[in-house]
């Protein structure tokens, strides 16, 4: 499945000859497209279906609201009526393949009662991975290996045509702070000094593989009874709330109450279908919740909230009263900080590396030639590398292991930037398809670090909360934007989606608080438990997203969406941060660092 970028829109829009707000509305269509899983075709055929049925329709934002709502819900809840009778008849064909097996076996189980011992069973013999018997098995080892190219990943590896003629190189797409007159470029002697380190130390960090698919019900429940119990306790000290009631037990009176927002059925949430799920020590039960009273809110599955309401009959709630989770504090330090210290340059990008039609890893190479350019102190560089859902390799069509091709990605990093002598950082991505795919997931390793990538390279897994030189930066590549996005409600809140989703993350104090998770994420919950959570709100969180990237303040934490750095077969883009540490005030309190930010086109 190609990627659906707003050009691709355009090109499908002006096809059909369909006037557009304006570019509001194509970001609206790529992210229904994403979460819909729908191609610009697609959504274009039913969009013209759709306006068909209503005179004088215009293309705006609200008419993609009303659109998503009355046709492409109905098209989840169809797919997924389809999925389940494609499973039934799946069950039925393994069914019907058993009984054929159980049969054959009877039937040599019968032979075999007829023969001498001299003649053996006539069972055929077990077939296994390492003991291959199938004509089709031998001819495939038979042939002829596959030689691997060394000037190439590909047979075809062919130049991407539309990269190469992309228009608007080094455009700045969108900025934060005073950004005119700003110099982007990093100290005079590029990485020297600069410690990067991962906030909660080596002996608390995931710093190696671990082992999965062991996962028990009891334990996810233990861990999510853990977070209701925990954020309750901060929720109930910062509102000065006495105590919290069973949320299923009858009460004249209001009543305050603690537990975690889930859905009452598989589908997607809204305002009919939440239920507040208390934790063991209000009850464990499970009590709808009537919104109708409140002015504003913002929900999601799995978030921990406090509300205050009546609940006369013991079966629903009647909320009138949300309170909203707190932050934790920022990072403070004693470190003294030097009057005529420089700004810390740092660059942050986030893969597919190579256009989705070609491996020549165009776009990598020329993010290495602004590497050399800027010098910035810290470069932050987030997965994928290897991408699963690349075109070739979805198909088959490298003639490398992912392993091999990974390394040399490298290897280019390091060996072109040696000029610069930046620390580099390397964040895994689930879409990494030489990678464990788990979440919270394990950092890269290299099997023979040479003794530059030792003092330059640093390995960290994702997610994970860096410090480098006093400042906090949060980081996860794993896509939570388009996953909140999906299925957060809200009502009067007056910010936007995003805001809100980057807010639920800092007061939730978590890199993932969606439960249950996205299809695509594999979370290990006991793992998460210890290494997906904040140690605190960190000065900068780094949020990379096929969603339109932005730079915007959020309770005090400056959270950045540097977008990928190629879209389909296009360039993307990557961001540049400037921060300058600030002293600490007079009284002792800690002042946040003064940040400059832009996103560039690559």
């Amino acid at each position: 499945m190609s990627l659906v970028t707003t050009e691709s829109l355009k090109t499908e829009l002006e096809i059909f000859d369909i006037p557009y707000q304006d570019d509001s509305v194509l970001d609206k269509m790529v992210e229904q497209c994403i979460c819909n899983r729908l191609q610009a075709q697609e959504i274009l055929h039913e969009w013209v279906a759709y306006s068909a049925t209503k005179q004088g329709v215009k293309l705006t934002t609200d008419t993609l609201e009303q659109f998503e709502h009355e046709v492409l819900n109905k098209r989840i809840k169809s797919r997924k009526t389809s999925r389940k009778e494609e499973a039934a008849s799946r069950m039925r064909d393994i069914s019907m393949i058993d009984d054929l097996i159980k049969a054959e076996e009877e039937e040599e189980d019968l032979l075999d009662s007829y023969s001498t011992p001299a003649k053996g069973s006539q069972k055929r013999p077990l077939t296994t991975p390492e003991r291959p018997h199938s004509k089709r098995t031998a001819a495939l080892m038979a042939s002829p290996s596959i030689l691997l190219s060394p000037a190439s990943f590909s047979p075809n590896a062919t130049p991407s045509q539309k990269y190469s003629q992309r228009g608007g190189k080094g455009e700045v797409v969108a900025t934060f702070g005073a950004v005119q007159g700003t110099r982007w470029v990093g100290r005079k002697d590029p990485g020297a000094g600069v410690q990067v380190e991962i906030l909660e130390g080596p002996e608390d960090s995931l710093n190696s593989s671990y082992k999965y698919m062991f996962q028990r019900l009891r334990d996810v429940r233990n861990v999510l009874t853990e977070k209701i119990e925990e954020l309750g306790e901060g929720l109930r000290t910062h509102f000065s709330i006495e105590e919290f009631s069973p949320v299923s037990l009858p009460a004249q009176d209001s009543i305050t109450v603690l537990g975690q927002i889930c859905c009452d059925s598989n589908g997607k949430l809204n305002a009919q279908s939440v239920l507040l799920e208390a934790g063991p020590e209000q009850g464990g039960q499970q009590v709808p919740v009537d919104l109708s009273e409140l002015k504003e809110y913002s929900l999601f599955p799995g978030q921990v909230v406090v509300m205050e309401g009546m609940n006369t009959t013991g079966r629903k709630l009647v909320a009138s009263k949300f309170y909203e989770a707190v932050p934790l504090p920022f990072y403070s330090s004693d470190m003294k900080m030097e009057t005529d210290e420089e700004p810390l340059n740092v660059l942050v990008a986030c893969g597919p590396y190579a256009p989705s039609d070609s491996l020549t890893f165009d776009p990598l190479v020329d993010l290495i030639n602004v590497i050399v350019r800027d010098r910035p102190d810290v470069c932050l560089l987030l997965g994928p590398f290897v991408d699963s859902k690349h075109e070739q390799i979805e198909k088959a069509q490298v003639t490398e292991t992912f392993e091999n091709i990974f390394t040399r990605c490298i290897e280019s990093i390091v060996d072109g930037t040696r000029s610069v002598g930046c620390q580099l950082v390397f964040v895994p991505s689930q879409r990494d398809i030489h990678h464990h795919f788990i979440y919270p997931q394990p950092p890269f390793s290299l099997p023979h670090p040479s003794k530059e990538q030792t003092q330059r390279v640093t390995l960290v897994p994702d997610p994970c909360t860096l410090l480098i030189d006093g400042v906090t930066i949060g980081l996860t590549s794993t896509d939570i934007l388009i996953h909140m996005g999906a299925e957060e409600i809200s009502c009067g809140t007056g910010s936007d989606k995003f805001s809100r989703i980057l807010k639920h993350m800092l007061t939730q104090r978590s890199y993932y608080p969606l439960y249950p998770p996205a299809d695509e994420v594999n979370m290990d919950y006991e793992k998460f438990q210890s290494f997906g959570q904040m140690p605190l709100t960190p000065d900068i969180l780094v949020v990379p997203s096929e969603m339109r990237y932005f730079v915007k303040d959020v309770v005090g934490c400056v959270c950045v969406n540097p977008g990928r750095l190629t879209k389909g077969q296009v360039g993307g883009t990557y961001g540049r941060l400037l921060i300058q540490r600030s002293p600490q005030s007079e009284d002792g309190k800690r002042v946040s660092p003064c940040l400059t930010a832009q996103v560039v086109k690559i």
